[in-house]
């Protein structure tokens, strides 16, 4: 919006008020903030019969005549409603459905349009909650007491057109470029039936053809700058054929008259001179046209063949990149399985050196076992049986024996069988069984198994 001065209804109020109003601040500008008044609906666009009205330089038709509405509810929230639009209204990122009302919260990011030709949105607001003299200067008009403010004066100098109050969505008679320099505008191309009758209506005189052709030459003042585009290039068709008719038509009445000049008719002379120059000038038009033309087909086949090249560099570019995030990953696969091996061999080492651990220990292991072994059969073994001890008893002489052995031996001797005293008694010795039980259950299966074996043989013969 051009005009930035502050709503009428904010400078009736108290401007040094401190009360804190809702107002649609635009982001990076300080000025044309839209204020939002209670109780009060809100319209926006590009008419006149809204409450604000905005107005794009570079795209005119990016704001519709009635974009959007800002309405209280209830409740005291406010909300936007999307009124149809053509390019939406985007809170937060995301597009509000048409004809719903959306909530909307202090901090919240309200666009209205779409970003061109890669730039930012313009019209970029954020709702805020700010002191009425704070934000009083950076307020915009309110459209409808501008217009009031504009009848005021009795004489005007001159009527506004349609054109200059509201932008038309209809065809104009200039091709409209994004950009707000007109200096690219061209004239539409001219239809078969508005063709006919410029050729209808075509005079003989000098002015009639030259004008039409100075009409036709028009948009040739800025060709070099001109886009190239399909509707260039039918435009300079249809004036090539228009100038050919010409040419055409010119041609018959120089013959024409050239048949009619035996007659000794100065009048007629003079006319098919008039007319042969015409028709030079109307055979250069046409041919500064052919050559326009060309220029305006070489230029579109550069345009495209620099539109592929740029498509391949951006492929290119995109290629790069992909390989040069492959290249990563795998950098990264590498010093991964670099840790894993590492983490492997740390293993393995551990591994190895639990093994020796574990040899050592059971060497170890059978080393005691072997060598309990040979106290078990030097030292615990009954000499009458050969047999580690079975329920051991000692006699008065100090030496033991088995039970059993000792028993069927006093049977026929009553001396012991080592030093030939006699026996006087016998004493169950527990602490040296106990002994040889704890020592069985390291020794191998065989040894268990004869032992219990042997126990069972005489458990059953008592």
């Amino acid at each position: 919006m051009d005009n930035v001065t502050p709503d009428s209804c904010a400078a009736e109020e108290d401007e040094g008020s401190d009360s804190e109003v809702l107002c649609l601040m635009r982001v990076g500008t300080k000025s044309d903030w839209l204020r939002l008044f209670e109780n009060t609906e809100i319209t926006v666009g590009r008419g006149v019969d809204v409450t604000y009205q905005l107005l794009s330089p570079n795209c005119p038709l990016m704001i519709s005549r009635l974009h959007c509405t800002f309405k209280q509810a209830e409740d005291g929230r406010w909300t936007v409603t999307d009124k149809k639009s053509l390019n939406g209204v985007w809170v937060n990122g995301n597009r509000i459905p048409a004809d719903e009302g959306h909530p909307l919260r202090l901090g919240d990011s309200i666009q209205l349009g779409v970003p061109v030709q890669g730039t930012k949105v313009e019209f970029d607001y954020m709702l805020v909650q700010r002191p009425l003299k704070d934000i009083n200067p950076y307020l915009a008009k309110r459209q409808k007491e501008g217009a009031k403010a504009a009848h005021v004066p009795k004489k005007s100098k001159r009527k506004l057109m349609a054109e200059e109050v509201e932008p038309s969505t209809s065809k104009p008679k200039l091709y409209r470029c994004s950009s707000a320099d007109k200096c690219f505008a061209m004239p539409c191309p001219l239809t078969a039936h508005k063709r006919q009758q410029s050729l209808s209506h075509m005079q003989p005189d000098r002015t009639g053809p030259s004008r039409q052709v100075q009409e036709a030459e028009q948009p040739t003042d800025n060709d070099s700058t001109a886009p190239c585009d399909l509707d260039n290039l039918q435009m300079y068709s249809q004036n090539i054929l228009l100038l050919r008719e010409q040419v055409d038509d010119t041609q018959r009445k120089v013959n024409c008259l050239e048949g009619e000049q035996r007659q000794g008719d100065s009048v007629r002379e003079e006319q098919v001179r008039e007319l042969q120059g015409q028709l030079e000038t109307l055979r250069v038009k046409m041919h500064r046209m052919e050559t326009l033309e060309k220029s305006f087909s070489e230029s579109k086949k550069q345009l495209e063949e620099q539109k592929t090249q740029q498509q391949e560099e951006l492929l290119k570019k995109q290629l790069a990149g992909a390989l040069q995030e492959q290249k990563k990953v795998l950098d990264e696969l590498a010093l991964s399985r670099q840790g894993f091996e590492e983490i492997l061999l740390a293993k393995n080492k551990e591994l190895e050196v639990t093994k020796e651990e574990k040899e050592k220990a059971r060497a170890q292991k059978e080393e005691v076992v072997t060598q309990v072994t040979e106290v078990l059969e030097n030292e615990l073994q009954c000499i009458i049986c050969s047999e580690l001890f079975i329920e051991a008893v000692i006699l008065n002489c100090a030496h033991s024996f088995c039970c059993h052995c000792i028993k069927q031996w006093r049977k026929k001797k009553d001396e012991c069988p080592i030093c030939r005293q006699a026996i006087q008694s016998q004493t169950r010795c527990l602490a040296l069984d106990n002994c040889i039980d704890r020592m069985v259950e390291n020794l191998s299966l065989e040894m268990k198994e004869r032992r219990e074996t042997l126990i069972t043989e005489r458990k059953g013969e008592s």
